[in-house]
């Protein structure tokens, strides 16, 4: 077998794909661990109520601090462990893999705006930089 085949179970593709899969992961976790430290709730929570004054449809949730570090645990130990699907080369982990790096993308760029422009909202203002950033 090629050294070179994607479907080799000891590809240096894939190899390189789970590492970057299992750093993304730990990124999270510092960045929730960020989050926890910084008290991004305090940030969070208020903007969702704000934003749902003018968009009552809106789906973002208010969270209680040990429900959303629960959530984002379980997230997190969840994605660490697909790493094992990722090491396989399964074909269904490709889409979330996207969704995934999209998302944190996303998130990161949020942090970078609120950091930016010191808020979130009109009314959730906060001192740079933004909590989570």
């Amino acid at each position: 077998m090629n050294s070179n085949d994607t479907t080799s179970p000891t590809s240096p593709q894939r190899d390189h794909l789970v590492y970057a899969w299992i750093a993304l992961c730990l990124a999270l976790a510092l960045h929730v661990a960020d989050e926890t430290a910084t008290r991004f709730l305090s940030v969070y929570n208020p903007t969702v109520m704000a934003m749902r004054v003018r968009q009552p449809w809106l789906p973002f949730p208010i969270f209680r601090f040990d429900v959303w570090l629960g959530v984002l645990i379980v997230a997190i130990v969840l994605l660490l462990a697909l790493s094992f699907f990722v090491a396989q080369g399964a074909p269904w982990m490709r889409p979330i893999a996207y969704l995934f790096a999209i998302l944190m993308i996303a998130n990161g760029m949020g942090h970078t705006l609120g950091t930016i422009f010191g808020r979130t909202v009109a009314s959730v203002r906060f001192p740079r930089p933004m909590p989570g950033f």
